[in-house]
């Protein structure tokens, strides 16, 4: 099966196992990388999965992609909010475009990011919980400006994993392990592990966030 053209760049594998709708994991990418990057990930992945690597849809240059700039100063990176929120209401757009266009089933969208991704996947996670089953929150932390946790919406199915290297040079450890209490304040189902790594995915990361997943498609 060939990707068809929708309204975000991105590439796929079709699962090894024929069913009439397939659970379906979305990729993305972090800060400057491609939509190549984390789809290394899909051969080791389950092969009931319909796996789809996203391209973010800003330009970097020289090379890379971004859902989002950050601008750096002398003591800080700022965050571009817009850019983000204009980034997850693309991609709530573009889980649409996949159930239409792919058999794929609407009842079980898992989203895997790493780093900006994870940022921009619990962005679309909390904004649109009615699209998304499971979350794989790898490498990154919760951005309150992008997202709106409103009361009134139903956030009873989702299930999240969400790990961090305990010595990640690029996003510290203390701002992913803001996740916890804001997960146990609103009951939000989740596993939250911690790994000797840097800004980076380790083997047994890996392993532990495959046999989350396994147990939940």
């Amino acid at each position: 099966m060939q990707a068809k053209k929708l309204s975000l760049h991105h590439i796929i594998r079709a699962p090894k196992t024929t069913v009439e709708k397939s659970p379906v994991l979305l990729l993305f990418h972090g800060y400057g990388s491609n939509e190549e990057d984390l789809f290394s990930f899909a051969a080791e992945l389950p092969e009931e999965l319909f796996i789809i690597s996203v391209r973010a849809p800003r330009d970097l240059q020289p090379y890379g992609y971004s859902w989002y700039d950050i601008h750096y100063t002398a003591t800080e990176k700022i965050s571009n909010d817009e850019h983000a929120i204009e980034s997850r209401d693309a991609v709530a757009t573009f889980i649409d475009e996949v159930v239409e266009n792919y058999p794929v089933d609407v009842s079980n969208v898992t989203l895997l990011g790493f780093s900006q991704g994870t940022i921009l996947s619990y962005a679309v996670a909390f904004t649109y919980p009615e699209k998304v089953k499971n979350v794989i929150a790898l490498s990154g932390y919760l951005n309150h400006n992008i997202f709106d946790f409103n009361a009134d919406k139903d956030y009873s199915s989702l299930d999240f994993y969400c790990s961090h290297g305990s010595v990640d040079q690029v996003i510290p450890v203390q701002a992913a392990r803001e996740i916890e209490p804001f997960m146990q304040e609103h009951k939000l189902k989740h596993v939250y592990e911690e790994f000797p790594v840097g800004h980076g995915v380790a083997p047994q990361n890996f392993y532990s966030f495959k046999t989350w997943l396994e147990k939940r498609i």
